[in-house]
């Protein structure tokens, strides 16, 4: 066992290493030994000046781009190399992109607690019940999902800017009364926590190195993104231009979103079953294709009032369109479904074992959906929703427009 860890140990000539604010103090003696006699030390500006009292190698700042520091370090295959990373490499941080492109089985990784522990710790805060999210490099509104009613959440800043921009979002969503805590250098000589209600929050001189965490307060009418599907039709800017509330929680049901997967919106509209899919998991992709800047402008304004940023929208034109995007693993046509050519190169596109679901309400829709049915298999659904409305001084039921849905995995 000895002998097979020993030689285990010698292909992993590359070190991260995982480093605070308390900079070389903090360190194990392990790392400090790593540290001190590698041959090259990459890491941040920041990172390098805090060991720089261990390094005798030579130092590699973080260029821009950064595969240009990591053509270096593969240059130095062999040699004792080590990467300098902010608290836990693999928690946000770089180690993923190098096991990406050096492999896990060369790299030894020593770590330390990540901003997300460091946070916990000094508020008291149980990590598993904790929302944890990066906002660096990021989206604001990526934030807005996980804003319900006594949610917590810590979240990487992107500069100091960041907490007071999240503060304004929050007073904006009827969530001044959200407490915001900003912790700041965690762990270093110049720690410093401050906490305000995010009405009242008004800070401007906060360390670029910073860390956001939020308990949340809502208004009664603040709008909360529901766990399940089906939101509110109310909740999306749209032109008449939208699949409804019941129908889009039918055919999300439909689609059938699993973890990592990438769904095409073809006829996006206002944008909702993307959104929807979107906010499913955080881990999933989608692409919206619409024909009119209009629409697509609109459904980019829904994805970011509702926590979905990272939804692509591509303008254009069926079948056109569609040609140079990746290939998905669900689609969902909305619209155009009867036009030549977009069901052909939908379905040659469509991974294995791909699902694609198809809404209409027209006569000619459906014909097309028949056809496609006998020559495919899947389903045919018939989906009618009836809601009460006023009749003079009573009421009585008020029929939406029946839609055809047709649902079909490929072979």
């Amino acid at each position: 066992m000895m002998s097979s860890g020993a030689t285990c140990n010698a292909t992993r000539w590359l070190s991260i290493i995982g480093i605070g604010e308390d900079g070389a103090d903090g360190l194990s003696p392990l790392a400090r030994r790593l540290v001190a006699s590698a041959s090259l030390v990459a890491g941040g500006a920041r990172h390098l000046e805090l060991a720089r009292s261990l390094i005798t190698g030579e130092q590699l700042a973080w260029p821009s781009p950064l595969h240009l520091a990591f053509d270096e370090i593969a240059a130095r295959r062999g040699e004792a190399v080590v990467v300098l990373a902010s608290g836990d490499p693999f928690n946000y941080g770089v180690g993923k992109q190098l096991v990406a492109r050096f492999g896990a089985d060369e790299i030894l990784c020593l770590p330390q607690p990540s901003a997300f522990s460091l946070a916990a710790a000094q508020l008291g805060w149980a990590l598993q019940d904790v929302t944890q999210i990066s906002l660096h490099g990021r989206a604001l509104e990526g934030i807005i999902r996980h804003l319900s009613p006594g949610a917590r959440i810590i979240a990487l800043c992107w500069d100091g800017s960041t907490p007071r921009k999240l503060a304004s979002l929050l007073s904006s969503r009827g969530m001044g009364g959200s407490r915001v805590t900003v912790l700041e250098a965690m762990g270093g000589p110049q720690q410093r926590l401050s906490s305000a209600l995010a009405a009242d929050f008004d800070r401007s001189d906060i360390n670029a190195l910073a860390t956001v965490a939020v308990e949340v307060v809502a208004d009664p009418d603040a709008p909360i993104i529901s766990l399940a599907p089906g939101l509110a039709d109310e909740l999306f800017e749209h032109d008449g231009q939208l699949t409804k509330r019941d129908i889009r929680a039918v055919t999300l049901s439909a689609l059938a979103p699993r973890p990592g997967e990438l769904l095409w919106d073809v006829g996006l509209g206002a944008g909702s079953i993307a959104i929807e899919w979107l906010l499913r998991h955080g881990s999933l992709r989608a692409i919206g294709i619409e024909a009119r800047q209009d629409r697509a402008d609109r459904a980019a304004r829904n994805a970011l009032a509702l926590g979905t940023p990272d939804l692509k929208i591509i303008v254009g034109s069926a079948p056109a369109a569609l040609n140079d995007l990746n290939a998905p693993d669900a689609v969902f046509i909305g619209g155009g479904i009867s036009d030549e050519g977009v069901f052909e190169i939908v379905w040659s596109r469509l991974k294995p074992a791909g699902r694609l679901v198809a809404n209409v309400v027209s006569l000619e829709g459906e014909a097309r959906l028949t056809t496609l049915f006998q020559q495919h298999g899947g389903e045919l659904v018939r989906i009618a929703i009836a809601h009460v409305k006023p009749v003079g001084s009573m009421h009585g039921w008020k029929p939406a427009m029946p839609v055809t849905q047709w649902r079909v995995t490929k072979p």
